[in-house]
């Protein structure tokens, strides 16, 4: 039997893969369940890895996987496909409820390049990109090309390409398109302070970009990774 605190990072956890497809970090972790130290959630996470409620992807930051949750049910991550296309990525491409596995390759709008650094112009003209249907969910997708090295620590490299769901809303701490000033957009974890909204770059060299909440709009969420070699 779980703790209280190991149900709800568990449940947080699984939550987390299933609307993002990306492990959340141990900073969330902390966030989400209150606590005052990191310390406390890799005990946590320990503590679900011995019961095998999770596992860690070897070579990966932040890359866990949920096996079961409490009740007894697999996990719809666990069970779903997931395609790596690097053994040292940390970015988990996974994504909840994929249409049944196959082959097929579907093309989707790359519009231009978005900075995962300072903003810069994105939606810039419109050509296609092939990417594996396992790696999109349900609803509509758009790719942007990565400029920049902010969200180094997320996995995500300059020359990435990122897979974008359209949205125009997103729940705080999911990496998001965001459009600042209706003029340049940038690829950042979304914060809401108030009624602030603060984009915070996964790479310590860059400081969080701090905006009105009038001054910034959701374009999206990111569903998955793409890196040519």
């Amino acid at each position: 039997m779980l703790t209280q605190k190991q149900h709800e990072l568990l449940c947080f956890i699984d939550d987390r893969l299933k609307d993002s497809g990306v492990s959340p970090s141990f900073e969330e972790m902390k966030e989400a369940l209150g606590l005052k130290s990191k310390s406390g959630i890799h005990r946590l996470i320990s503590a679900l890895e011995e019961r095998h409620f999770i596992r860690r992807l070897p070579n990966r930051a932040r890359a866990l996987e949920v096996l079961k949750l409490p009740e007894g049910g697999v996990s719809a991550i666990a069970a779903s496909n997931v395609i790596t296309l690097h053994p040292e990525n940390p970015v988990r491409e996974v994504v909840s409820n994929p249409a049944p596995a196959n082959n097929d390759v579907l093309e989707i709008p790359l519009h231009g390049r978005i900075a995962a650094g300072a903003p810069i112009e994105a939606m810039e003209g419109q050509t296609a990109l092939s990417v594996p249907a396992a790696l999109l969910g349900p609803g509509e997708h758009y790719a942007l090309e990565v400029s920049g090295d902010s969200m180094i620590d997320a996995g995500i490299l300059d020359g990435d390409y990122a897979l974008i769901q359209k949205t125009e809303v997103a729940r705080d701490g999911e990496i998001v398109v965001a459009l600042i000033h209706e003029e340049e957009a940038t690829l950042k974890y979304l914060r809401k302070e108030g009624r602030s909204i603060r984009l915070d770059p996964a790479n310590a060299a860059y400081e969080p970009q701090i905006y009105g909440e009038g001054e910034v709009r959701i374009q999206g969420k990111m569903a998955g990774l793409l890196r040519r070699y």
